[in-house]
């Protein structure tokens, strides 16, 4: 209630009703020994009943209570967007919205301002990515990179917490860039004065920009871009893509004609990167006509997006239980590419059994060595295999053959078995390679052979465990030969698997590939695994040619094909696409695979500020163990645009997870940006370094959207019993205000009675009822 009747004199309450009794019971008996019709009568009565009821009301003294806001006592904000979304000209209109808002608000002397002065305190505020306060709007710039609606709010409700703000005003066109809190602050009533007009608008929006990556060789990065098309029906709009890492080169480009207004247009751009590692690439959209009308604004006409495609080299050993041909082709192949290297152990010779086949009296090493000149120490004995190593880093690497420890397995990132029996590798080993796939995340892959799968005797071993198909069950018998391979409904769709851009041209690529020689027999499926290729005997059987599956936090495949080299007999193109086939296979095993310094860049950006982002090196050793006490810095430099400064950063452990670091950098411009970690133990021993990178594009949410968000802004003012507003009523709701709630309240109380126009209301019944007595002839 904040309105109230009241009666003061409560003694005089039966006077008056006894007053006004006797009156009316004197005019009835006048009126029934008039002549009059009764319709003249009736209507004589109720004014004569009117006038004296005013008169006895002004008996009782009736007090009129009001509650109002206490003059000075409740506070009201008033909030201007200072963004830059605000310099937005709209199609009819004379002028921006920001000229709009600073009309409404840059003077302190409005009316509308000096009303709402009279009740309240004011306290003005700007907000862009932050709420700041200010003595008046004459610092209105314009020039805020992001609008944090909801934070700005929430950042008000924490100000004024315990405090009397009876209400906020908002000017605003309600395009917020972040993103609502998880609970509601609790804020006062919101008035949202919408700013600029719901209609057309001429623009060009990049929306939205991704990037994927795949082994596929010919093109490996595929960038998409979404962008909304506004006023541009008919015309023609091209999307260009620039390398923007060392100069702005055009890499691709593509255009297309929306056929609506409001239509969103899909480009898609299959790229290959000239260098590895980190390339920063700018999507620009422009219209075709140079003499159409200007946009609205080219502040969202470009994005920039990042692709990493690794340093490298990345390490592949391959272990052979004999020499084939199959690593004769795959090192020739893995040779092509720069950051892919092959590191080789074949075994030449079978384990013998001790105190066989001596040569000489007295000899321990094997007569193989004989002849080339070692020592006892340096050669093989009876009971070891006779091993060449291939592509070491030095002399010393996979000495003492295959890796016993962590420290020397975990140096690779992917492991190929090629026809080796499972006795080769010891008990220890063999758990030794599924904990460099389940823990370390390396890639592994067990090739066909006689020696292979179930004819290896992998079943019931940690290695046979992680493949993505079971041995047990496996048919018996000679391997089948005679296949042809041919891709699953998987394996169509992944592109490393591939070796043509579409599927017409693959599948006359595999009409001509000749029949394979063999192929090993497995079991069936795992749960969680694909088949990406299948072989076909002459009876029309199918048999996994390749399967792969997750295990722990690598990758595993199976291909049970022996002789893959026979694929590429026959003329020089089938060379090319077996040795192609090879280098998408190697990547795609080693993609994911983490390095011992791993930096990662999180946007933090959740309450609207100014691009931080947390950056965050993971460190391990060797053996893939958490370093805690490491010295960690971080460089960050700005790519592609005017400024080349370079930050450098110290990391701090965080208390909640051993073996990482982290520090924030807050992007002072727009555009992509350059991190490099190094990570130094503390004796002083470099124990790697990464890169990551970041596009910091605050304008590009800022102008997602032109068109103002009345829906957005309702919600609000729905949610704290408020109302949406235009600038033409603000004065009406100023004018308002001082009739509904707030946290102090004052009660005003005023006595009827000597009010003016209660007599007059009383004076008019009876000057009423007199000139009807008289124009009816009863006077």
């Amino acid at each position: 209630m904040l309105a109230s009747l009241t009666i003061a004199a409560r003694d005089w309450v039966w006077p008056a009703i006894l007053i006004f009794g006797a009156g009316m019971a004197l005019a009835l008996w006048s009126y029934l020994q008039s002549p009059a019709n009764p319709s003249t009568r009736w209507a004589g009565l109720t004014l004569r009943a009117l006038g004296l009821a005013a008169l006895a009301a002004c008996l009782v003294d009736p007090m009129w209570s009001e509650t109002q806001p206490r003059p000075g006592a409740n506070t009201f904000a008033i909030m201007a967007d200072n963004s830059q979304g605000m310099q937005i000209q709209d199609r009819g209109s004379a002028k921006m919205r920001s000229a709009e808002l600073r009309e409404l608000v840059a003077q302190d002397n409005v009316p509308w301002q000096l009303k709402l002065a009279e009740t309240f305190q004011l306290r003005r505020y700007l907000f862009d990515s932050r709420l700041v306060s200010t003595r008046d709007f004459g610092e209105l710039k314009f020039d805020g990179h992001s609008t944090a609606l909801y934070g700005a709010l929430s950042d008000m409700a924490e100000r004024y917490r315990g405090q009397p703000l009876a209400g906020i005003l908002l000017f605003t066109d309600g395009n917020a860039t972040d993103l609502p809190p998880a609970q509601q602050p609790n804020l006062p009533p919101v008035y949202p004065v919408l700013i600029g007009r719901e209609g057309a608008i001429r623009d060009l929006s990049v929306q939205n920009v991704s990037s994927t990556q795949s082994a596929f060789e010919d093109a490996p990065v595929t960038i998409q871009a979404e962008v909304q098309a506004s006023g541009f029906t008919g015309e023609a709009v091209t999307a260009k893509v620039l390398d923007i890492t060392s100069t702005n080169t055009v890499v691709a480009q593509s255009s297309q004609t929306p056929k609506a207004d409001n239509e969103k247009l899909y480009f898609r751009f299959q790229l290959k990167p000239k260098s590895r590692g980190l390339t920063f690439y700018r999507v620009s959209v422009k219209g075709d006509k140079p003499d159409a009308a200007i946009e609205a604004t080219t502040a969202n006409n470009d994005r920039v997006v990042v692709v990493d495609r690794g340093g490298g080299p990345y390490r592949i050993l391959y272990v052979g239980g004999r020499p084939n041909w199959e690593y004769k082709f795959l090192n020739r192949a893995l040779q092509e590419d720069d950051q892919l290297q092959l590191v080789a152990i074949i075994r030449i010779a079978r384990r013998e059994p001790r105190f066989t086949f001596r040569g000489r009296a007295g000899e321990s090493t094997n007569p193989l060595f004989r002849g080339f000149g070692q020592t006892d120490e340096e050669t093989e004995r009876y009971d070891q295999p006779v091993l060449i190593r291939l592509n070491t880093k030095d002399e010393n690497e996979l000495r003492g053959g295959f890796p016993k420890t962590a420290e020397e397995l975990f140096e690779f990132h992917g492991l190929i078995v090629d026809d080796l029996e499972s006795d080769f590798f010891t008990a220890d080993q063999r758990s030794l390679i599924q904990k460099f796939v389940a823990d370390r995340g390396g890639g592994f892959m067990m090739l066909g052979g006689p020696d292979s799968f179930a004819q290896g005797k992998y079943d019931r071993t940690p290695i046979g465990d992680m493949l993505p198909v079971y041995l047990s069950g496996a048919p018996t018998g000679k391997p089948v030969v005679e296949m042809h391979v041919g891709y699953t409904r998987e394996g169509w769709l992944q592109s490393w698997a591939r070796l043509r851009a579409t599927e017409a041209e693959e599948r006359s690529r595999l009409a001509e590939v000749p029949a394979n020689i063999a192929i090993n027999r497995v079991g069936g499926l795992k749960p969680g695994a694909s088949v990406i290729a299948t072989a076909v005997d002459s009876s029309g059987k199918e048999y996994p040619a390749l399967a792969i599956q997750r295990f722990g936090h690598g990758r595993t495949a199976a291909m049970p094909l022996a002789s893959l080299w026979h694929d590429g007999l026959g003329d020089e193109t089938r060379q090319k696409d077996l040795a192609k086939d090879w280098r998408q296979l190697a990547r795609w095993l080693i993609t994911d695979v983490p390095e011992p310094v791993k930096l990662e860049a999180i946007s933090t950006n959740s309450a609207g500020a100014d691009s931080a982002v947390t950056l965050r090196v993971r460190a391990r050793d060797k053996a893939f163990q958490p370093v805690d006490n490491a010295i960690v810095t971080i460089s960050v430099e700005p790519v592609g645009g005017a400024s080349t400064n370079r930050v450098t950063l110290t990391a701090e452990a965080t208390p909640n997870e051993p073996g990482v670091f982290e520090t924030t950098f807050i992007a002072r411009q727009t555009g992509g940006y350059r991190a490099e970690a190094t990570v130094v133990d503390s004796n002083g021993k470099l124990l790697g370094r990464d890169s990551a990178g970041w596009a910091s594009e605050p304008l590009a949410d800022e102008f997602r959207s032109l068109q103002p968000n009345r829906a957005l802004l309702e919600t609000i003012a729905r949610q704290t019993g408020g109302e949406v507003i235009t600038p033409e009523k603000l004065a009406s709701l100023v004018g308002n205000l001082k009739t509904r709630r707030a946290p102090v309240l004052e009660t005003i109380s005023k006595p009827i009675w000597d009010q003016p126009l209660v007599f007059l209301f009383a004076l008019a019944c009876f000057v009423g009822e007199w000139g009807l007595r008289r124009l009816r002839g009863l006077a």
